[in-house]
């Protein structure tokens, strides 16, 4: 089989070295060019250091025409500048990770004037498989909706609460005064309450099956974490269904969907730490449902999901060099 032939812009942060790592041991594709304007002529193991002896890639400031798909991981708001302002041909496919195309009503921007379709395997596999131009979902937003999708589908969605706690990864890798190790050390705060950028796409997904959940019923706190790299988010509501009618449920919502478990365990984040998977857990007390969802960040909320979706645009299957170890030790 000829090998997919990728091509990745703003390759210099977290999400982008993930997913140089990924590719570079993918058995199905051929890494071409790597962009990064602040880094062109140096190697990739310049920056990502534990790259060294693994490619002798130099990153460039050029854009080549000669790939099959081209990942965008860049900052949000950049994405859409970088499509207006460079000339991409409409035959290459686009996974963007940024924020910029994951509403519905603010997608269009390619080239080939295709739109975005939003990069949740999990709600739209099919569609996937036959998108030109996918909009990768955020990290917040794939842990609460793969929380809350299979009680969506029901209608039985009400009102909402949910918190989450992320690495510190899930800030970028620019320093800023919340992201030295000094002030995360032995730190939590709660930051963007009820506010978080991810809402807005994640009230579209769950409307895909719950039509008339309200996007004011919810209710997102979101906190920094004293650790590297994953989330964990709880989600309440009431609920009067048994938790093993909710259970069975769930776990015939992910039937055939690789990454995505279902645990009668209790669940942590070593368990998803440098894996593609999202693994839930649900518990109840007398109306009360909680839902825990934990996932690493940078893989199935960001690299590891892009690549997933651009397995099913080719027409492999979807683990295909997702297959990882956790670091549970």
């Amino acid at each position: 089989m000829k090998k997919i032939r990728v091509g990745i812009t703003g390759g210099a942060g977290y999400t982008g070295g993930e997913l140089i790592r990924i590719l570079l041991n993918h058995p199905d594709t051929e890494l071409v060019f790597v962009q990064s304007q602040s880094n062109a002529g140096q190697p990739l193991y310049a920056v990502h250091q534990d790259l060294a002896g693994d490619t002798t890639l130099l990153f460039t400031d050029s854009l080549s025409q000669d790939i099959d798909v081209l990942f965008l991981c860049v900052g949000h708001g950049e994405a859409r500048k970088f499509l207006l302002n460079n000339e991409v041909n409409p035959e290459i496919r686009l996974i963007d990770l940024s924020q910029d195309f994951r509403l519905y009503s603010n997608n269009r921007v390619s080239a080939s004037g295709n739109s975005f379709v939003y990069g949740l395997p999990e709600l739209n596999r099919d569609e996937i498989r036959e998108a030109q131009n996918i909009a990768n979902p955020g990290c917040f937003a794939t842990a609460i909706e793969l929380g809350l999708l299979p009680m969506a589908k029901q209608g039985w969605l009400t009102e909402v609460y949910c918190t989450g706690i992320t690495g510190s990864t899930g800030a970028g890798q620019g320093l800023n005064a919340t992201s030295h190790f000094s002030w995360r050390a032995n730190n939590i705060q709660a930051y963007k309450t009820l506010t978080h950028q991810h809402l807005g796409e994640i009230n579209q997904s769950l409307a895909y099956y719950q039509n008339g959940f309200a996007p004011e019923s919810l209710h997102f706190v979101p906190w920094r974490g004293d650790f590297t790299r994953g989330i964990f988010v709880s989600s309440q509501l009431k609920s009067n269904h048994d938790l093993s009618e909710i259970i069975r449920i769930f776990k015939d919502f992910y039937t055939g969907h690789p990454f995505t478990i279902v645990s009668e365990s209790v669940v942590f984040l070593k368990q998803v730490i440098n894996t593609n998977k999202c693994i839930i857990q649900l518990e109840k007390q007398n109306d009360l449902l909680v839902v825990h969802t934990v996932l690493d960040n940078l893989l199935k909320g960001a690299s590891g999901q892009a690549v997933q979706n651009m397995n099913l645009m080719f027409g492999l299957d979807e683990t295909r060099g997702l297959k990882f170890k956790a670091n549970y030790f």
